[in-house]
């Protein structure tokens, strides 16, 4: 079955950069939507950006100028760079598969990522 795997996540400052990679196995990713998304402390699952299988984009509006999602088809893999990171940042961060028209989704564990003030 697909697998999602999330790396990239850390303690940094704030106005510090992180790069979180997500890579994918059991399936080729090449014709399917992903996202990140992610969950502060204490609330509830959050989106943070999406990429198309053609590479159109979308951004929480509290990302947008700071994050960039991209995605490697070779290596079957999406990142999200992450810059200018704020405290309010601070969330585990979660790698999404879109199985449209399928029902349902698929996760990766997800990453920690703490921007210290």
């Amino acid at each position: 079955q697909v697998q999602l795997v999330e790396s990239g996540g850390g303690l940094v400052q704030a106005g510090g950069s992180l790069r979180l990679s997500c890579a994918a196995s059991g399936k080729s990713i090449s014709r399917n939507s992903m996202g990140w998304y992610r969950q502060p402390p204490g609330k509830q699952r959050e989106f943070v950006a999406t990429i198309t299988s053609g590479g159109a984009t979308s951004y929480a509006d509290s990302v947008k100028g700071r994050f960039t999602i991209s995605r490697d088809n070779a290596k079957n893999t999406v990142y999200l760079q992450m810059n200018s990171l704020k405290p309010e940042d601070t969330a585990v961060y979660y790698c999404k598969l879109s199985k449209w028209p399928l029902t349902g989704d698929y996760w990766g564990q997800g990453t920690q990522v703490t921007v210290s003030s």
